[in-house]
């Protein structure tokens, strides 16, 4: 698929970035380093700090330290703070665009879109801070005053991946932030500064205590270890993880193992239903956007079109034409469309797929050789049609009816979007309530997120919700308190 290493690039950038803990930048306690690549040139990008185990250890120290007095930080203190941020990230717009370029070869459109729900959702999380934290309740006991309240668990593990490194950073953050928990964050090697160190900047910068956010980059090599020993810090009272179906397992099994709560938004394998009453020009725009838009990999992208097959033909050939136009190259360039894949194994496996479907039937509609894909006769043995393709491909399946797409979209481990493209909204509600994902779209296709929406997946897309209200109940415990009003009578 889309070959990572070229000659030549207009990013050019090097920089050397360490750890965030307790406020400061500070080196790995044993000096070690790694690479941070730009998957366009193959060239390094950055070098950044490689921790370790002690790494890990300093700082869940520093966040728990910092615990006791952010939680009892006023909310208006709280609130400044986040909304200081999100202008902040807003105003470094130009130097993030030019970062995602070169660390995880977004193009301008994406890494723009990047900070703007980012700085959002850093403003609806500092909405939550004031929202209602507790219920009164009712009670047997004459006089008492019964009460349900809402408190921060303590020391949360942060886990960002790169694909969407400055929303799923921020996301992995911003909630925990505003309910008063303290954090370490291990942002994706892939995307050290832009889903890690990037947002501690700049909520350093609007104010945020020392040791409430700490961040600690490492080598892939010690990304098990390094994982490991963060879900397992006594300390820390609950984990959230973005990223694929099967690292989130073991993270999730970890977590249980130590019987700590987990936010895991994970794979996707979604599906876009193309009815036969869709306005044909709308599908080709959106079935574009959701199945290309960086490169394919968002966890929402679609990964398999199901067309009626009354419109079937009409809809591939337009489709085909307009993705084989999609302008491919330098992601620093305003003109591309599709840049890079993360990195040549994340090519060669997608590549792989195309091939081994091609070689049992699939038929190349557009692209192939490198460029954005569009297969159709794909069958459900193929890989490409149960595995979750995460690159710059998509296959059309035609169906009979409306009971066959609802049938197809389901028959999947995953569960995270979907997306209906009709005229008749009736029609489309009533496909949605059939289809089992966390999220549906109606009229709409499968790529969408809103700060304060429920976001996450069901099956093996993962469990539990970030955003709004659902964000905050995440990462934060309830607890029963009473308030006698006078003394009881005791049987003993």
């Amino acid at each position: 698929m889309i070959p990572v290493t070229k000659l030549e690039s207009s990013t050019v950038a090097t920089e050397k970035r360490q750890l965030f803990i307790g406020g400061e930048s500070v080196s790995a306690l044993d000096g070690r380093t790694t690479d941070d690549l730009n998957p366009y040139t193959g060239e390094v990008y950055a070098v950044v700090a490689a921790a370790g185990v002690a790494d890990v250890t300093r700082a869940v120290d520093a966040a728990q330290e910092a615990f006791a007095s952010w939680s009892a930080t006023s909310p208006s203190q709280r609130r400044g703070i986040l909304l200081k941020a999100a202008d902040a990230l807003e105003a470094r717009t130009p130097e993030v665009i030019s970062l995602m370029a070169g660390e995880v070869g977004g193009v301008g459109g994406w890494a723009g879109f990047n900070v703007m729900l980012a700085a959002n959702m850093l403003r609806e999380a500092a909405a939550a801070v004031t929202q209602p934290v507790g219920e009164v309740l009712t009670t047997e006991t004459p006089g008492q005053l019964s009460l349900a309240v809402r408190e921060p668990l303590g020391v949360i593990a942060a886990f960002a991946p790169w694909n969407a490194p400055v929303i799923l950073s921020t996301r992995a953050v911003a909630a925990p932030l505003a309910a008063g928990n303290t954090v370490v964050l291990k942002p994706s090697e892939d995307a050290p500064i832009a889903a890690g160190l990037l947002i501690a900047d700049v909520l350093h910068e609007a104010g945020l205590p020392a040791g409430v956010l700490n961040v600690v980059t490492n080598a892939p090599e010690d990304a098990a270890e390094i994982a490991r020993a963060l879900i397992t810090d006594t300390r820390v009272q609950a984990v959230n993880f973005t990223g694929s179906t099967e690292v989130g397992r073991i993270v999730g099994t970890l977590a249980a193992q130590h019987l700590k709560p987990a936010v895991l938004e994970l794979g996707g394998k979604n599906s876009l239903l193309v009815l036969d009453d869709a306005d044909l020009d709308h599908a080709v725009s959106a079935a574009t956007f959701s199945a290309f838009f960086n490169a394919g990999q968002i966890c929402m992208s679609a990964d398999r079109i199901l067309v009626h097959q009354s419109v079937a033909e009409e809809f591939t050939a337009k489709f085909a034409a307009k993705v084989g136009s999609l302008p491919h190259g330098d992601p620093a360039d305003p003109g591309t469309a599709i840049g890079p894949v993360i990195s040549q194994r994340a090519a060669d496996r997608v590549a792989a797929l195309v091939a081994e479907a091609v070689s049992e039937g699939a038929q190349v509609r557009a692209g192939g050789d490198g460029k954005a894909t569009v297969l159709d006769g794909v069958t459900p043995r193929m890989r490409i049609f149960q595995e979750e393709i995460f690159g710059p491909a998509v296959v059309i399946v035609t169906v009979a009816d409306d009971d066959e797409a609802v049938a197809i979209a389901n028959d999947t481990d995953h569960g995270l979007t979907a997306g209906i493209l009709t005229e008749d909204s009736r029609r489309g509600f009533a496909l949605a309530q059939r289809i089992r994902t966390g999220i549906v779209h109606v009229g709409n296709q499968t790529v969408d997120d809103e700060p304060q929406a429920p976001f996450g997946g069901v099956k093996a897309s993962g469990y539990g919700r970030f955003g709004g209200r659902w964000g905050l109940e995440a990462f934060s415990a309830t607890r029963w308190v009473t308030v006698a009003g006078g003394h009881g009578h005791f049987p003993l």
